[in-house]
């Protein structure tokens, strides 16, 4: 979820398109998790706050990962520190992930989670349609 959301920013930010709005972004997810979810405007106030919390917590481990895999390492040694790095740093999004998980159950039914989850997917992903589907998509090496 959190990669889908961090290729839809990256994506968002190339070529000559109108000039990518994260506050847009944000404010249009919100509007469709409402909507989608069916949430009150109670539920709303007492749920974003929380569900913002844990994207900043993601979005600092996504900026963790870019930074640590902009450049190859030269050995073998530094290549499986990197992998394992990696590793690690997927493994801490999916725990955030759960923990917050968790504490939307303290705020919302089973149900209304569930129907968040799958309007933030169907979001994401109707956003990468937007900008096209296939563009920044990199050949494969050696082609």
């Amino acid at each position: 979820m959190v990669g889908m959301l961090m290729s839809v920013l990256v994506m968002m930010a190339q070529g000559p398109r109108p000039k990518f709005s994260p506050e847009k972004f944000e404010e249009e997810l919100r509007v469709y998790i409402i909507q989608q979810a069916g949430l009150t405007q109670q539920e709303a106030d007492k749920f974003f706050p929380v569900y913002n919390e844990m994207r900043k917590k993601q979005h600092a481990l996504f900026n963790r990962q870019k930074e640590a895999h902009k450049v190859k390492p030269a050995t073998e040694e530094g290549c499986m520190k990197a992998i394992q790095e990696r590793d690690n740093l997927e493994v801490e999004q999916k725990r955030i992930q759960q923990n917050y998980h968790n504490k939307f159950f303290d705020i919302l039914p089973a149900s209304k989670v569930y129907d968040i989850l799958q309007a933030e997917d169907r979001f994401h992903r109707h956003k990468l349609k937007q900008l096209g589907g296939n563009r920044g998509k990199h050949p494969k090496k050696g082609n």
